[in-house]
């Protein structure tokens, strides 16, 4: 009997410990629940409350740069073409940004040399790559009477040579000239302008993303101009690219609200041009190092085939991968549900590298998600059909031969055949992971790689349209110091001359990865004071201090990724903005831009009004105050900092990073 009520004890004592233990349980999960991070819009402390105002110093444009015009009309005597010394005609290799970037060098070119220029044959969009009949090689992208009666009084443009001298091209009896991007002006003026005289045809290959030096001597300011009337004007995308464009823009619209475009910058031969192998893993590092070993081998690159990608990315050489952008982006404010275009044909690592920035953005979209198949392949045209490159199966062999192998076997007992090999799929012998598991060099593309190449020009003429419209743009790896025209820094100097007041973005990468870095044990769940240095960089980034910033990094390898202070005008000069800013070398970066002629001034001067009526009449009185209650004590947020640096530096609370 007394051992049975010492069970019934023990077990009464068991239930009354697992009952307290679970209440301690319940408590510490409560208690501790305020440690996690909760994805959710919250009030945030550095854009305080009020829709208007957030939504102002996020999208609205930045004042200090509204004073700049888009201007590129000539200012001196400039005559319209005369009697010409002979054609210019020449091909273009490499990607859509080295295909802009050159054509415009190349009616600078014919401008200098007096010359007649025809349409630039384009290697890419050729017929033999496989594209649609309908097409020749420049249309496939632009739109060739816009570019002949745009230019018409800067040069003549002609679709093809007259057919006495078609004949001679076909038997290369012309002199060919291969410039570099660095070519100066008086390289052509001695060395072509004798030439072409005397055959009266030159050829020029274009292959290095541009044939004529960026920043020419302030006596050619003019030829600076009409780079820009060029690649601003005259270069406008076919009537097909333009309507789909238009329709993603619409689509992208459609709830009312603004959007940011993002381009990643992920391309194999920059990511291997600057050696970012180890920030990748498994194919895409052996890859990236073989196509770095082909730059070694052919001298583009002079440095040893391993490096130190982690010392690169923290010098600011690699890109800002999707995941840390994702974070910048929710420190600067913006919500989650923010509409957010992926722009890029290529996107070197996949999907696989977008899932993070996908989980902090769902609404992040592209070109096959705003666009259905069948829109895609209208912008293509009707192609021929390709024969398939499927793997032949091994050939059949007689009875004879197969007697003959049994007999050279060797002694019994001989080994069963091994079982029959697994079928190849089409999938796996294209691209890049066809060949690099089976064999140490990449093969020649074939007829359906060289096909896509093509289509890839469209994807990119796509992507820079609404790129260049959008309300906001953050550049993943633009000014990447290879010298190469890149797509990132030509949308950033398209939208800095159409609106330089814009909402573009211009980051300096190594400052940025120093802040990743500090806080890379808890980079979802930051400081204060990180997401205040975050929110100083980027938005002294939109102002003055980012636009002088890239006159010094940008301007030197692109003209068109800065074309400032050639192609603007100011209309007004302000006090609160910097007066001349100059560089180190004695070079003028900011503050000698021209005046506004008076008509411009007036039409933006009744435009403006317009515009600010009709605001007034949907903004009401309460949101006004709120507004101005807001922004008391505060500096103004489009002063070209748009920061809150007056707080403590000491504070060192942690905050959401989703405020």
């Amino acid at each position: 009997m007394c051992h049975k009520s010492k069970i019934k004890l023990a077990a009464l004592v068991g239930i009354t410990l697992s009952v307290l233990s679970l209440f301690v349980h319940l408590f510490v999960a409560n208690y501790s629940v305020g440690d996690f991070i909760q994805y959710k819009l919250r009030e945030d402390y550095l854009y305080p409350v009020g829709h208007k105002l957030r939504h102002r110093r996020l999208w609205g444009p930045v004042s200090s740069l509204e004073v700049l015009q888009p201007y590129a009309k000539p200012r001196s005597f400039y005559p319209v073409p005369g009697q010409q010394n002979g054609f210019i005609y020449a091909k273009i290799s490499g990607g859509f940004e080295k295909i802009r970037s050159s054509i415009c060098d190349l009616v600078a070119i014919a401008r200098l040399l007096n010359a007649t220029l025809v349409i630039p044959e384009i290697q890419q969009s050729v017929r033999s790559k496989g594209i649609s009949p309908k097409f020749r090689s420049f249309s496939y992208l632009y739109d060739e009477e816009q570019f002949i009666a745009s230019l018409s009084d800067d040069v003549i443009v002609v679709k093809s040579l007259p057919k006495d001298l078609k004949e001679a091209r076909k038997k290369t009896k012309f002199p060919t000239v291969s410039p570099k991007a660095s070519t100066s002006p008086s390289f052509y003026t001695r060395e072509v302008l004798p030439k072409l005289k005397q055959s009266k045809v030159i050829r020029i290959l274009v292959s290095d993303g541009g044939c004529l030096q960026p920043i020419l001597p302030s006596n050619m300011d003019e030829y600076q101009r009409l780079r820009c009337r060029v690649a601003f004007h005259a270069l406008q995308f076919r009537s097909d690219i333009r309507a789909l464009g238009n329709q993603m823009v619409e689509r992208l619209r459609g709830t009312g609200g603004p959007y940011l475009s993002y381009h990643p910058g992920f391309v194999r031969d920059t990511l291997a041009f600057h050696g970012c192998a180890e920030l990748f893993q498994d194919v895409h590092t052996e890859l990236m190092q073989y196509t770095r070993k082909q730059l070694i081998k052919q001298g583009t690159v002079d440095e040893d085939l391993v490096v130190d990608s982690f010392a690169r990315k923290t010098n600011g050489s690699c890109p800002l991968i999707p995941e840390e952008v994702g974070l910048l982006l929710r420190a600067m404010g913006y919500p989650p549900n923010t509409i957010i275009y992926l722009a890029g044909s290529e996107t070197f690592g996949g999907q696989r590298i977008l899932v993070p920035l996908r989980a902090m953005y769902t609404n992040l979209v592209d070109r096959t998600s705003l666009c259905t198949k069948k829109e895609l392949s209208n912008l293509i045209g009707p192609e021929y059909p390709l024969p398939l490159n499927l793997p032949q199966p091994p050939p059949v062999k007689s009875e004879k031969q197969l007697i003959e192998e049994w007999k050279k076997a060797g002694p019994r007992p001989r080994p069963l055949p091994p079982p029959p090999a697994r079928p190849f799929y089409q999938h796996e012998k294209e691209g890049w992971y066809g060949w690099i598991a089976e064999t140490d060099t990449e093969p020649d593309p074939s007829s359906v790689d060289l096909r896509k190449q093509a289509h890839r020009l469209l994807w990119d003429a796509l992507d820079y349209y609404v790129s260049v419209e959008a309300d906001a743009f953050f550049p993943g790896f633009n000014n990447d110091g290879s010298a190469w025209p890149d797509f990132s820094s030509l949308v950033m100097g398209h939208r800095s001359y159409q609106t330089a007041s814009g909402v573009t973005y211009r980051p300096n990468r190594k400052t940025l990865v120093g802040l990743l870095i500090s806080i890379h044990d808890n980079l979802y769940h930051p400081t204060h004071n990180w997401t205040v240095l975050v929110r100083d960089h980027l938005n002294k980034s939109l102002g003055v201090d980012g636009f002088i910033a890239e006159a010094e990094s940008s301007k030197p390898a692109s003209f068109l990724s800065h074309p400032f202070p050639e192609c603007s005008c100011r209309t007004s000069k302000s006090s609160d903005t910097p007066g001349h800013v100059m560089s180190r070398s004695g070079k003028l970066l900011y503050g000698n831009e021209e005046e506004c002629p008076e008509w411009m001034v007036h039409g933006l001067a009744m435009a403006s009004q317009k515009a600010t009526g009709a605001k007034d009449e949907d903004v009401e009185e309460g949101e006004l105050l709120e507004d101005d209650n807001e922004t008391d004590g505060q500096s103004d947020p489009d002063n070209g900092n748009r920061s809150d640096t007056n707080r403590s530096m000491e504070q060192d609370e942690e905050m959401d990073p989703d405020d």
